[in-house]
C-alpha cells in the first residue's frame, strides 16, 4: 500500500498535537483525531479530520496511530489498559508515540506490540509550538532506519530531521539528554539576563551580545526575547519540563550520575509551578529573578510557595526518601538546597542555587528582597 493511502490516527491535539496533525492533514493523508477536550481538535475537524468520540474508535481503521498525551501514566493507560491502543489497533499498523515520557515504558510497549503483531515506536520530538507550526521539529526516535522506513514520510511532514538510535527506548532517553541541556541553558538565560540588568546593562543589547559569540543557544535566541517582553505564553508548558526533568533525573540516579545542572534547573522549575505558574511558558523562568511585584502582575503568587512547603527542607515540594535534603536526586553533606553549590544560605534554602551570603539579598537572582526572614517570596 503506498502510504498516501494510509488512514492515519492521531490523539492528542494539544499546543504540539494540533499543528503536527494539522501537517497530516494537509499532505493529504485520511484523519481522524481524538482529545480529551474536543474543542482543541475542532480546529482539525473544520479543515477536513474527522472526529472520533475515543481512542478506540481513532485507531479502529487506522494504518498509522500518533499519540501525543501529557505524562507517562497517560501513556501507558492509552497504550497497555485492557481496551488500550494495543487491543484495539489493527494487526501490523503502526503506534508511533510523540509524547516525552520513560525510556522503560516505551520499550515495555515496543514489546507488547510486538506480541500483538504491531510495530510501535516512540518518537519525541524537540523544537517546541513555534516548530510545530512550522513543520520543522527534530523527531528522536527509538527504532532502525529500515523500521522507520514504511512510515518516514508521514514523519516528515512535521519534522525536518530524524535521528534514529536504534531501539526502543533510546528515542526517549535521547530526549531526555535534550531536556538536560535545555534545563541548563534556560538557567543559563535566565542568570545572564539577571546579572546583566544587576549590572546596570540594558539586557536586549546583551542577549544580542550574547548571542553572537560562543555563549549563544536556542534558549538566548529564541526564548529570552519574549521573556524580555513580559510574554510567557507556553511553547512549551513548566508543567510539562518539570515532568521532562524529573524523568531524567530518575534514570541519572538509576544510571548513579549526577547532573548539577538539571537539578538547578528542576528545582526552580518546581518553584515556578508551586507559585502559579505551572502552564507557563518555560522562559517564565526569569520572574523569579524578578522584583515581587513582577511577579504578582505576571500572575503568580508567593505565598503559594510557603503553604506548599511548610516543613519541607529542601523546597522542591517531593517527598524524597534519601539521607539528603536537597530533592536534586545525590548525596551532599554540606547544602541544603541550591543546586548543589553549598553556599552559606542563611535564612533560606533554595531559589536555583543563587543563595550566596550577600548584605541585602537572599533569593532569586540578587534583587534585594528584605532579609528579614530569609527570602521574601517565601514568607510575605
Amino acid at each position: 500500500m503506498s502510504h498516501k493511502n494510509f488512514k492515519v490516527a492521531f490523539i492528542g491535539t494539544g499546543i504540539m498535537g494540533a499543528p503536527i496533525a494539522g501537517h497530516l492533514l494537509d499532505a493529504g493523508y485520511s484523519l481522524r483525531v481524538y482529545n480529551r477536550t474536543r474543542s482543541k481538535a475542532q480546529g482539525l475537524v473544520d479543515r477536513g479530520a474527522v472526529w472520533a468520540d475515543s481512542p478506540v474508535l481513532a485507531v479502529e481503521d487506522a494504518e498509522v496511530v500518533f499519540t501525543m498525551v501529557g505524562y507517562p501514566q497517560d501513556v501507558e493507560e492509552l497504550y497497555l489498559a485492557g481496551d488500550g491502543l494495543l487491543a484495539a489497533a489493527k494487526p501490523g499498523s503502526y503506534l508511533i508515540d510523540l509524547t516525552t515520557s520513560s525510556p522503560e515504558l516505551a520499550r515495555d510497549i515496543a514489546e507488547a506490540a510486538e506480541v500483538c503483531g504491531k510495530h510501535a515506536f516512540d518518537c519525541p520530538v524537540t523544537g517546541g509550538e513555534a516548530g510545530a507550526i512550522a513543520g520543522t521539529l527534530t523527531a528522536i526516535i527509538g527504532a532502525t532506519e529500515s523500521d522507520v522506513e514504511p512510515v518516514r514520510p508521514l514523519i516528515e511532514t512535521f519534522a525536518r530531521t530524524l535521528f534514529c538510535f536504534g531501539g526502543a527506548g533510546k528515542g526517549q532517553a535521547a530526549k531526555l539528554a535534550n531536556q538536560v541541556a535545555l534545563g541548563a541553558s534556560m538557567v543559563g538565560m535566565a542568570d545572564a539576563l539577571a546579572f546583566a540588568q544587576q549590572c546596570g546593562l540594558d539586557a536586549e543589547q546583551t542577549r544580542q551580545m550574547i548571542c553572537s559569540g560562543t555563549g549563544s543557544s536556542g534558549v538566548m535566541e529564541q526564548l529570552a526575547p519574549k521573556a524580555l517582553d513580559g510574554d510567557y505564553k507556553p511553547g512549551f508548558m513548566v508543567e510539562h519540563f518539570i515532568k521532562d526533568l524529573g524523568l531524567a533525573l530518575q534514570v541519572a540516579e538509576e544510571k548513579e550520575i549526577a547532573l548539577p545542572g538539571a537539578d538547578t534547573a528542576f528545582t526552580l522549575y518546581d518553584m515556578l509551578d508551586a507559585i502559579g505558574g505551572s502552564r507557563m511558558g518555560t522562559q517564565a523562568i526569569t520572574l523569579l529573578y524578578q522584583e515581587e511585584a513582577d511577579a504578582v502582575a505576571a500572575g503568580l503568587d508567593w505565598s503559594l510557595y510557603t503553604q506548599a512547603h511548610d516543613g519541607d527542607e529542601c523546597g522542591c515540594g517531593h517527598d524524597h526518601d534519601h539521607d539528603h535534603e536537597c530533592g536534586c536526586g545525590h548525596d551532599h553533606e554540606d547544602h541544603e538546597c541550591c543546586g548543589g553549590h553549598g553556599h552559606d544560605h542563611g535564612d533560606h534554602e533554595c531559589c536555583g542555587g543563587h543563595g550566596h551570603d550577600h548584605g541585602d539579598h537572599e533569593c532569586c537572582g540578587g534583587h534585594g528582597h528584605d532579609r528579614g526572614d530569609g527570602c521574601r517570596h517565601h514568607g510575605e
